[in-house]
């Protein structure tokens, strides 16, 4: 430990962990570079820190002088950047996860920066079914040939307030007679909190014996996808049936669903799902980093329970109860 950070730029800072990895780094006082698209969708973001600590930045991923620009003077590069499902000419995965992540790595390289650390995916592998774990490899790749420092971490489902899993899983159950289990709901998953991953990033930057490794980052407890829904109706009340959907239907489904905005589901998340997504006990992981992990069910119920029956306030484990009356939201949020 003892590293100290002068300026950080964070590549794909204004989504779900980057927003708790600059609220961790805003409290060691460096100026923080966000790179975006469209600056003003990371504008949320400087209310983590003094005036002018949080810089959002115009940047095109695809154009090294724009990249450069970046990251020159940075101490400290940090590449959150992925998608889950491919859309339009720039949303790619071999664009977004191989492509961009070797450039990255190439001019932090350039400009002597002192840290990278890649966020890739449990489950990267050169040899998957799946283009998405197959360009997550390649971008492990690419960062390995030109920054071999650099720090990998591989976290399997990160959960968390603002997630895209148990927040999309609790709405459909909310809203739909049943919740289908692709595949049986038998592939197994290590959900991380993203709290945790947040801090392992970090202590990634401020551990100089990090340099160069990669680390597995999961739970404490590894559940069958079966298991995660029953975890979720048990949150939040819900009696909502979960049913067996095999994978041809399955990828029957998707050929439609990937052409709906928004993608519910893509054939090549069915075929990524027919994988376990747990830790290999190979790598080094949380622990070596210094974090204890943080079981689902200790923060589940802190965000699910808007999907609760009757509303957030809603007792349904507490017994009898008293008639309450409750009012509903433009939104259609009970209170």
């Amino acid at each position: 430990m003892g590293t100290s950070i002068r300026i950080a730029t964070v590549f794909g800072g204004a989504g779900f962990i980057g927003r708790h990895v600059i609220r961790r780094l805003a409290k060691t006082g460096c100026v923080i570079r966000v790179p975006a698209r469209h600056p003003g969708e990371a504008a949320f973001l400087k209310t983590n820190g003094a005036v002018g600590q949080i810089v959002p930045m115009a940047v095109d991923i695809a154009d090294d002088a724009s990249v450069a620009r970046a990251i020159d003077g940075a101490d400290v590069v940090i590449n959150l950047m992925g998608i889950l499902a491919e859309s339009g000419r720039r949303q790619r995965f071999d664009l977004v996860h191989a492509e961009a992540a070797g450039r990255i790595a190439r001019l932090a390289k350039g400009a002597d920066v002192a840290h990278l650390v890649h966020v890739s995916a449990l489950g990267a592998d050169a040899n998957s079914r799946s283009a998405y774990a197959r360009s997550k490899a390649a971008g492990e790749q690419a960062v390995r040939a030109v920054f071999p420092e650099a720090v990998i971490l591989r976290p399997s489902i990160v959960f968390g307030p603002e997630d895209n899993f148990f927040n999309r899983f609790a709405g459909m159950a909310a809203r739909l007679p049943f919740v289908p289990l692709i595949g049986g709901g038998a592939t197994r998953f290590q959900p991380v909190y993203v709290g945790d991953v947040a801090d392992a990033i970090v202590n990634a930057v401020l551990n100089v014996g990090a340099a160069g490794k990669t680390f597995e980052l999961g739970g404490p407890r590894a559940y069958s996808f079966r298991e995660l829904m029953q975890l979720i109706l048990d949150t939040t009340g819900r009696k909502t049936r979960l049913v067996s959907l095999p994978w041809g239907l399955a990828s029957l489904q998707a050929t439609f669903l990937e052409m709906v905005p928004g993608k519910p589901l893509t054939r090549d998340q069915v075929t990524l799902l027919k994988s376990d997504n747990v830790l290999s006990g190979k790598l080094p992981g949380l622990a070596e980093l210094g974090v204890a992990p943080t079981g689902a069910e200790v923060i589940l119920p802190t965000y699910l329970d808007r999907f609760q029956v009757g509303g957030r306030f809603a007792s349904h484990r507490q017994g009898p109860s008293l008639p309450q009356l409750t009012k509903v939201d433009a939104h259609g949020t009970h209170y």
